[in-house]
């Protein structure tokens, strides 16, 4: 199973830390944020992770390589201007292949990945929810059973963390467009499943919340 790393957004939230550096190259604990997910994939087993990068992409590029020296094999998908979630996976697909593939979103932190790293016959994602943190306390989707929709309560909020398969957006046109209605559509037709992680999970969305991952994980060392 291979997986993919979404590195492509312009890090607005971040500025002015992003003004002059990719949210991906961000120190956290000494590391850039990405390799700490790359760190983790070598970790599970994976060996082959696709990033797509836009906003100054070529710095992302640089810094990494190919893998060699974390011991993965690293594809990257480039995008003259930022595709958005669905444009970028949908972009990138001739490197993913056919079969489902593990997604993270860059800007977060996450201590584990989906238990489940399979989809059952038919359906086209499996999702990792989480608590809602302070900043986020509605949620995204409800999850009963093991199913996720899109409505119904208790929210939880989805982690950034999943189980893709390629056809979610192998049909959608090229070009800049979010993954979420797509979601949305295949939980209607009770194609989605998911799991609640109740462990260490961060959105380092803003400044102030990579600060704080920063000091938890030297604090942790």
């Amino acid at each position: 199973m291979k997986a993919m790393i979404l590195a492509a957004g312009l890090g607005k939230r971040m500025r002015p830390l992003t003004d002059t550096c990719p949210k991906p190259l961000l120190p956290v604990a000494g590391k850039p944020l990405i390799v700490h997910h790359l760190e983790r994939l070598k970790r599970a087993g994976f060996e082959e992770v696709v990033i797509n990068v836009s906003y100054r992409g070529e710095q992302i590029i640089t810094a990494l390589g190919d893998g060699q020296a974390l011991g993965l094999r690293l594809h990257f998908s480039q995008e003259e201007t930022p595709l958005e979630t669905g444009g970028g996976i949908r972009q990138a697909l001739p490197l993913l292949g056919e079969t489902p593939f593990l997604l993270v979103n860059g800007d977060v932190w996450c201590e584990a990945f989906p238990r489940q790293l399979t989809l059952a016959d038919g359906d086209l994602a499996h999702l990792m929810l989480v608590d809602n943190p302070d900043h986020h306390p509605g949620g995204d989707f409800a999850l009963h059973n093991g199913r996720v929709r899109a409505e119904g309560e208790p929210k939880l909020t989805f982690s950034g963390l999943s189980v893709m398969h390629p056809a979610l957006v192998a049909e959608h046109a090229p070009g800049a467009f979010a993954l979420a209605p797509l979601l949305k559509a295949a939980m209607a037709s009770d194609r989605v499943s998911g799991e609640h992680f109740r462990g260490r999970w961060v959105d380092v969305g803003t400044p102030e919340r990579l600060k704080r991952l920063d000091q938890a994980l030297r604090n942790r060392a």
